[in-house]
């Protein structure tokens, strides 16, 4: 243990100035699609794959702030902290709060069945994850497991910030349709939004949790090597990293994982491939 918080200690408190030049420059790219679609510049065929990896690119920036990576409360930096927590998960419409929230009890209770926020996501296979994130997304499902959670910690009214961010979107959607705007309006956030979503799930829940993960810190995540390599993956091969150490930022997290990786071992975690 010693000499596993020797080695976290060496990468902990490390300014992540690539995670918050992401948060802006992703957020910067989406919301120009916008004008530049509508004015015609950019052809709405063209801009839609480039929506769907802004809407997967867009939680890990928040996810950083989440754990006050960024600055931590009463630093100078700390708006800067809480700022990229908002307004990196516009576009797939999670508040912040909810978010920091939900996400550190899934911290506290990972793989619990009723505790973690994020069991929803556990499946035998991939294609099994992605077909009920699919249901979940329809309307009319009930998953209410972030609600859920926030009443458990006494923190309920929280989930009106999500009632919020609904209502606005409809509002915008409602309004994009009626000037002229449907196709702009689905290409650019609905239909993204909902497969950005599929691949984050997948990545950031189910890849690192699954299958047959039990409940303990060396046994709640796994490291794993990807088909689609580290970068593509989000840097979810090293997934074990975080939770071990949930400061440590998400780019310094393979650099980690290769120090530590013979501790791990002789802890007996999973590293499928890796």
């Amino acid at each position: 243990m010693a000499a596993e918080r020797e080695i976290a200690a060496r990468h902990i408190d490390r300014f992540p100035w690539g995670s918050v030049l992401w948060a802006f420059a992703n957020l910067a790219c989406w919301l120009a699609l916008w004008p530049l679609t509508i004015s015609g510049v950019l052809p709405v065929w063209a801009a839609f794959p480039i929506a769907c990896a802004n809407m997967a690119l867009c939680y890990l920036p928040s996810h950083e702030a989440q754990h006050d990576i960024i600055a931590r409360p009463g630093s100078k930096l700390r708006w800067l902290n809480e700022l990229v927590g908002h307004l990196s998960t516009i576009p797939i419409l999670l508040p912040y709060r909810v978010a920091k929230l939900t996400h550190l009890e899934h911290h506290k209770h990972a793989n619990h069945p009723e505790l973690d926020p994020d069991y929803g996501t556990h499946a035998d296979t991939a294609l099994q994850s992605m077909w009920q994130t699919i249901n979940q997304q329809q309307p009319g499902t009930k998953n209410n497991a972030y609600a859920t959670t926030l009443a458990r910690i006494g923190r309920p009214k929280v989930a009106l910030d999500a009632v919020i961010y609904e209502l606005a979107y409809y509002a915008i959607m409602i309004a994009l349709c009626w000037s002229g705007h449907a196709i702009e309006a689905a290409l650019i956030w609905f239909l993204p939004k909902h497969i950005g979503m599929i691949y984050i799930r997948h990545y950031l829940s189910w890849a690192p949790h699954n299958p047959g993960m039990g409940e303990g810190r060396y046994r709640d995540t796994r490291g794993f090597r990807s088909a689609v390599g580290n970068v593509l993956s989000m840097g979810m091969q090293y997934h074990i990293v975080h939770h071990l150490h949930p400061r440590i930022p998400l780019m310094r997290t393979p650099r980690a994982y290769w120090e530590m990786r013979e501790i791990l071992e002789a802890r007996g975690c999973r590293m499928d491939g890796l």
